[in-house]
C-alpha cells in the first residue's frame, strides 16, 4: 500500500478555502479547485516508489491485477478528485465511447495538435462521472421539460427571450431543445450579451428560482451559457448526495465540495460559461437532446458498512464507510486497483494513518484493513 502525494490544480473557478479547510492548511489566497489522486499523466499522484502511471506501466498487472487489465487494459481506468467549485464550471458534455473514438481519429488525421485550443478530443476514452457532495452542492444536470424551461424565461420579462420560449412550446421535446440551444449558441453576440444583461439584472431582482442563474451571470456577464444554463435543471445535492453524469447529459458545477470519480478522460465539449472553445456544430451532434430527471443518487448500504453509489459504468465504483467509534476493522483486500481517502477524522488504512485529505493507493490483492474513526471513501473498477 503505498501513501499517495497529490497535486492540486488552481484552475480559476476554485474555491480559495474548501480544500485548505478540509485538509487543515492556511489558504495561499489562490483557487484551489481539484486535487487529482490517479495515474492521469498530467497531474499522477506520487508514492515512494515514483509517480503512480510510473508505477503501474512497470508492471500493470501486478499494480491493477489481471481482471483489470484483461477489462480495461495496462493503465487505472478512473481518475479520483477532490473537487471545490467557488464560481461555477463551464457548461458541458461528454461523449460516448464511439463519438471520443470517432472525433479522435478524426482530429489525429486533421493533424490537429492535441494541445490546440480549438481541439476536442484529447483522448479516445469516454468520460462518465459521478459527484458526491461533502457539503452543500449547487450544480445544473440535464435537460428541464421544454414547457418548464419555457416558463422560466418568460417569468424574467425579457422581450428578446419571448422567441426562445415560443420555439419551447412549438415542437416536440428532442426538436424543441435542439432549436433553443442552437438559436442561443449561435446568436448575434452582441445582441446576446444584451439579453443576458437584461435577464440578469431581472433574475437578481425576483430571486427565488432565479438566484442561481443571476449567480452565474455575476461570474460571465454577456455569456450565452447563462440562458443556455436556464434549459437545465437546478439541483442542490447535501451532504453524502450524489449525481451521476452520463454520455451527452449537459452540466455544470456551480458551488461546493465534493468527491468526484470519473472514467480516465479528458474529453468535453462545451456550451458556454467559458472563454474557451466552443465547437457548436460538434457539441450539436453529442447532446442528448431530451429532458431528464437528475436522479439524485444515495449511497446503498450492505451488511458490511460498506456504501456504495451505485452506477452503470465498469471503469469506476465509489463507495464510502463512516467509521463510528469502536467499529471493528474492514478488510478491503481486493483482486482490483484501490485508492482510499479519507475526508472526516482519522482513519488507518495497513500501516498508514489518513487525516481529512489523506489518500493510498492499493495494489491489486494487497492486504487491505482499515480502522478508525471517520470517513473514508473507496475507489475501485468492476472487473
Amino acid at each position: 500500500m503505498d501513501r499517495l502525494t497529490n497535486t492540486v490544480r488552481p484552475y480559476a473557478w476554485g474555491s480559495t478555502t474548501a480544500i485548505p479547510q478540509l485538509i487543515g492548511a492556511e489558504p495561499t489566497g489562490e483557487p484551489q479547485a481539484e486535487m487529482w489522486l490517479g495515474a492521469h499523466p498530467g497531474a499522477p499522484s506520487r508514492t515512494g516508489r515514483g509517480p503512480l502511471n510510473e508505477v503501474i506501466d512497470a508492471d500493470p498487472t501486478a499494480e491493477l491485477g489481471e481482471q483489470a487489465v484483461t477489462k480495461f487494459g495496462p493503465r487505472l481506468p478512473f481518475l479520483l478528485k477532490l473537487l471545490a467549485a467557488g464560481a461555477p464550471l463551464s457548461l458541458q458534455v461528454h461523449p460516448d465511447l464511439g463519438q471520443a473514438k470517432e472525433g479522435y481519429a478524426a482530429e489525429e488525421a486533421k493533424g490537429v495538435p492535441i494541445g490546440a485550443p480549438d481541439r476536442n478530443y484529447k483522448d479516445a476514452n469516454h468520460k462518465p462521472e459521478l459527484i458526491c457532495a461533502l457539503t452543500e452542492f449547487d450544480g445544473l444536470c440535464g435537460f428541464r421539460a421544454p414547457e418548464e424551461a419555457a416558463r422560466l424565461l418568460e417569468g424574467l420579462g425579457v422581450d428578446s427571450l419571448k422567441p426562445y420560449a415560443d420555439l419551447l412550446r412549438a415542437h416536440p421535446e428532442e426538436a424543441a431543445l435542439r432549436e433553443v440551444l442552437t438559436a442561443i449558441l449561435t446568436a448575434d453576440r452582441d445582441e446576446m450579451a444584451h439579453t443576458v444583461t437584461e435577464a440578469a439584472a431581472a433574475a437578481q431582482r425576483l430571486g427565488g428560482p432565479y438566484e442561481p442563474y443571476a449567480g452565474i451571470a455575476h461570474h460571465y456577464p454577456g455569456d450565452p451559457g447563462v440562458i443556455a444554463a436556464m434549459l437545465l435543471n437546478y439541483v442542490q445535492l447535501q451532504p453524502g448526495e450524489a449525481l451521476f453524469l452520463g454520455a451527452g447529459v449537459p452540466h455544470a458545477y456551480l458551488n461546493g465540495l465534493g468527491v468526484e470519480i470519473m472514467a480516465n478522460s479528458d474529453n468535453v465539449l462545451r456550451c458556454g460559461l467559458t472563454p474557451k472553445h466552443v465547437d457548436v456544430p460538434e457539441l450539436l451532434r453529442i447532446v442528448r437532446f431530451e429532458a431528464t430527471d437528475p436522479g439524485v443518487l444515495r449511497p446503498e448500504a450492505s451488511a458490511d458498512g460498506e456504501e456504495v453509489y451505485d452506477t452503470p459504468i465498469d471503469e469506476f465504483r465509489l463507495s464510502r464507510f463512516v467509521l463510528p467509534e469502536g467499529a471493528p476493522a474492514h478488510d478491503l483486500t481486493a483482486a482490483t486497483p484501490q485508492i482510499l481517502l479519507c475526508t472526516a477524522g482519522t482513519v488507518r488504512a495497513g500501516d498508514i494513518d489518513l487525516a481529512p485529505g489523506g489518500s493510498a493507493f492499493v495494489p491489486a490483492g494487497e492486504k487491505a484493513e482499515v480502522s478508525g474513526v471517520g470517513t473514508l471513501f473507496r475507489a475501485t473498477v468492476v472487473a
